[in-house]
C-alpha cells in the first residue's frame, strides 16, 4: 500500500461545506450502533491470506442480513460474493480484502491482535491487521446496508466482493478463476478503496491514471559448492555469488532505465548457512520488483534473469548449477480509468466536499492486486480511491518533527477507524448512486 504524504498548507486550508447527503446521518449513527463494534471484532481477530475462515463466514453474516441479498461463499477459496439486484440497469463491483499480514502488532491499542496462525507456507506468525483491510471490510457491510436502504435512488446491479490474499497478489486471480464475471453478474464498473496512513481523515485522492504500481515477488536460488569455511577455495560460496547479485541487481535500476522513469528492485530477503565456519552450499534471495508499466516490468524481470545468470558464469558455475530465478507472484499496474476518475472525483468533491480531495501524487510503488478485475480485455472501467486514516494534528505534528505516523504493514500501525469507515461508506456510497441513478448521490 503506498503512502500519500499531505503537505501542510493542504492539511491547513479550510475545507468548504458540502450539501451532504440526505442519508449520511445514517451512515455514522450506523457506525455507533454497529459498525465501530464489527471493526472491532476484525481487528481483534485478523487472518492470513486464504486463511481468512472466520472473517469470511462474518462477512456472509453480516451481508446476508441484508435486505435482498444474495450471498455466495467460498469463491476462489475464502472470498465471499454478495449480489444485490434492483432492476435493469448497470452492473458496479464492490470490493474490500479481507487478509491480514504476519506481523506482531504493537499499535497499543486496547484492542490489538493477539492472533496467531499458520499460513499457506506452513509456518505459525503472529497476525495482525497492519494494512487495514478491517476498515475496507467494515466499510463494505456499511455500504451494503446503505444501498439496499436507498433502493429507490438506484437501479441495476450491486455486486459486493470480500476478496482473500490481496497481500500474496492472489487473491483477485483466485476468485476471477473461480467464474466471477461467469457466475455472477459481470460487472461495467468496479470500484475499491484503501485507508491511507498518510491522508488526513476525511479526506479522498485518486488518481485519473496510474494508481499503483505493478509487483512482482521473485526467489532466486543460487546454488554453490559446499566447503569447509577454512578452505573456500575447495568450494563455490553461495553468500559472495548471492552478494554480488544483490549489488548488480541495482545496477539494473541505476544504470539501465532512464532517470526519470520509476521502477524498484528490493532484496527483502537474503539467507544462507547454519553455522560460522561451513560454506553452505545453497543461498535464497527474495526479491520484490516495481513497475509503472508493462515494458518496464518485462525489462526488469528479463534482467534480473540476465545479471543472475551472468554471476554464475562469472563465478565459473556448472550448468546445471546456475542460479534459478523463478516469479512466484504478480499483479499488473492498477490504472484508473480516465473518464470515471473524473466523474467520480467530482462526486466526491459534491458529497464530501471539494477541499476533501486531494490532488493525488505517487510517492511510492505500492501494488494491488484489483488491478487483475480492470484489465484491459475485461473492458470494465475501474476507480480505485484512497481515503484517509490519521487525525490531520498527527500528521501535522509528525512533519513538524512529532511522532511519525506508522507506516502501513508496520507493528505500529493505527488508523482512525470512526471517520475512516464513515467517509470511505459515504464515498463509495455516492459514487454506487452516481453509476446507477444519475443525480442520485446529491439528493
Amino acid at each position: 500500500m503506498r503512502k500519500l504524504i499531505a503537505t501542510a498548507a493542504c492539511l491547513l486550508a479550510a475545507t468548504p461545506a458540502a450539501a451532504e447527503p440526505d442519508w449520511a446521518g445514517a451512515v455514522r449513527t450506523d457506525y455507533q450502533a454497529s459498525l465501530g463494534q464489527m471493526w472491532d471484532w476484525f481487528h481483534r481477530n485478523p487472518e492470513l491470506s486464504f486463511k481468512e475462515v472466520k472473517t469470511a463466514e462474518r462477512m456472509a453474516t453480516e451481508l446476508r442480513a441484508v435486505p435482498g441479498m444474495v450471498v455466495t461463499p467460498g469463491v476462489g477459496g475464502t472470498g465471499v460474493v454478495a449480489v444485490l439486484r434492483n432492476g435493469a440497469g448497470p452492473t458496479v463491483l464492490v470490493r474490500a480484502d479481507m487478509d491480514g499480514l504476519p506481523v506482531e502488532e504493537k499499535s497499543g491499542l486496547p484492542n490489538a491482535s493477539k492472533a496467531r496462525q499458520v499460513g499457506v507456507d506452513g509456518v505459525e506468525a503472529p497476525v495482525m491487521h497492519a494494512c487495514g483491510h478491517d476498515t475496507h471490510i467494515t466499510s463494505l457491510v456499511g455500504t451494503a446496508r446503505r444501498l439496499a436502504a436507498l433502493k429507490d435512488r438506484w437501479k441495476g446491479t450491486v455486486v459486493f466482493i470480500v476478496q482473500p490474499a490481496e497481500e500474496r497478489v492472489g487473491g483477485a486471480k483466485a476468485m476471477l478463476a473461480d467464474g466471477l464475471y461467469s457466475r455472477f453478474a459481470r460487472p461495467d464498473y468496479a470500484l475499491a478503496f484503501h485507508v491511507a496512513a498518510g491522508l488526513p481523515t476525511g479526506k479522498v485522492s485518486a488518481s485519473e491514471g496510474i494508481q499503483y504500481s505493478s509487483s512482482d515477488s521473485v526467489d532466486i536460488t543460487v546454488p554453490g559448492i559446499g566447503a569447509h569455511g577454512a578452505s573456500p577455495h575447495a568450494g563455490k560460496d553461495p553468500v559472495y555469488m548471492a552478494s554480488q547479485l544483490v549489488i548488480a541487481l541495482q545496477g539494473l535500476i541505476s544504470r539501465e532505465r532512464q532517470p526519470l522513469e520509476p521502477g524498484v528492485i528490493t532484496v527483502g530477503s537474503f539467507h544462507s548457512g547454519l553455522k560460522h565456519n561451513i560454506i553452505s552450499d545453497e543461498a535464497k534471495l527474495q526479491v520484490t520488483v516495481r513497475a509503472n508499466d508493462e515494458a518496464t516490468r518485462k525489462q526488469l524481470l528479463d534482467g534480473i534473469r540476465r545479471v543472475a545468470a551472468g554471476i554464475g558464469t562469472l563465478n565459473g558455475m556448472p550448468a546445471d548449477r546456475m542460479p534459478v530465478v523463478k516469479v512466484i507472484e504478480g499483479t499488473p499496474t492498477t490504472i484508473n480509468d480516465a473518464a470515471l476518475a473524473r466523474r467520480l472525483n467530482a462526486v466526491m468533491a459534491t458529497t464530501l466536499g471539494a477541499g476533501n480531495v486531494v490532488p493525488f501524487e505517487q510517492t511510492g510503488m505500492g501494488a494491488e492486486d484489483f488491478a487483475a478485475y480492470v484489465q484491459p480485455d475485461t473492458r470494465v472501467k475501474g476507480y480505485y480511491f484512497a481515503v484517509g486514516g490519521t487525525p490531520a494534528r498527527d500528521i501535522l505534528a509528525a512533519q513538524n518533527g512529532g511522532p511519525a505516523v506508522p507506516s502501513h504493514h508496520s507493528p505500529l500501525f493505527k488508523v482512525a477507524p470512526e471517520p475512516a469507515i464513515v467517509t470511505g461508506t459515504i464515498a463509495m456510497t455516492a459514487a454506487v448512486l452516481d453509476l446507477l441513478g444519475p443525480g442520485a448521490a446529491g439528493q
